[in-house]
C-alpha cells in the first residue's frame, strides 16, 4: 500500500495533459479522476491523522455511572468493521481506464493522420512550381471549375470579373 501510496504522490497531473495533447472529452475525464483521487486521500489522510484510541479511564473518573462506561467499552470491543466487496468498484475503475486508452488512442490516430495530411501538403507546397511559371492549361487542369465558371461568364456576355475593379481598381484610364 505504501508503494502504491508513494507513486500516487509522484504523478504530475498537469505533465500528463500537456505532453500526451489531450483534449476534450479525455482532458475532462482525466480532471475528474484527479479530483476524486485529491478527495479520496484528502479523506485517507483526514482518517490517519484522528486518534484511534479511547480512554475510558478518563470518563470513569468523570462520570458517576460506570455501569454505562463499562457497557460502551464493551461495545467498543466488540465492534468489527463492516468489509466491503470493492470489486464492483474496481470493474469500474477498469471500465473507466479502458474507456480513457480507447480515446487516447482515437486521439492519436486522428493526431497522427492529421499530421500525414500536413506533412503532404507542406510537400506540395515545397516542390510546387512559382504561380509565375505555371500555364493556364495546368491550372484548368487542376481546377476545372475555373474554367467551368469562365465559360459561364463569357456565355452570359461579361467580360470583367466581379469584384476586381473594387479590389484592384479601373486600370482602363492607361
Amino acid at each position: 500500500m505504501a508503494v502504491g501510496r508513494s507513486a500516487a504522490l509522484k504523478v504530475d497531473w498537469a505533465q500528463i495533459g500537456t505532453s500526451l495533447g489531450l483534449k476534450g472529452q479525455t482532458a475532462a475525464a482525466l480532471a475528474a479522476f484527479k479530483k476524486r483521487n485529491d478527495d479520496a486521500r484528502r479523506k485517507v489522510q483526514l482518517l490517519s491523522d484522528a486518534p484511534q484510541t479511547v480512554n475510558f479511564e478518563s470518563y470513569r473518573s468523570q462520570l458517576k455511572n460506570q455501569a454505562v462506561i463499562d457497557e460502551i467499552e464493551n461495545h467498543f470491543k466488540s465492534f468489527k468493521p463492516a468489509t466491503y466487496d470493492v470489486s464492483r468498484q474496481i470493474k469500474a475503475i477498469e471500465a473507466f481506464e479502458a474507456q480513457a486508452v480507447k480515446n487516447a488512442e482515437e486521439t492519436k490516430g486522428l493526431v497522427d493522420k492529421e499530421l500525414g495530411d500536413l506533412e503532404k501538403t507542406l510537400k506540395n507546397i515545397e516542390e510546387a512550381r512559382p504561380f509565375e511559371d505555371l500555364t493556364v492549361d495546368e491550372v484548368v487542369a487542376a481546377r476545372p471549375d475555373i474554367d467551368e465558371r469562365t465559360s459561364q461568364l463569357v456565355s452570359k456576355g461579361r467580360w470583367s470579373v466581379p469584384g476586381y475593379k473594387e479590389k484592384f481598381g479601373d486600370l482602363s484610364i492607361l
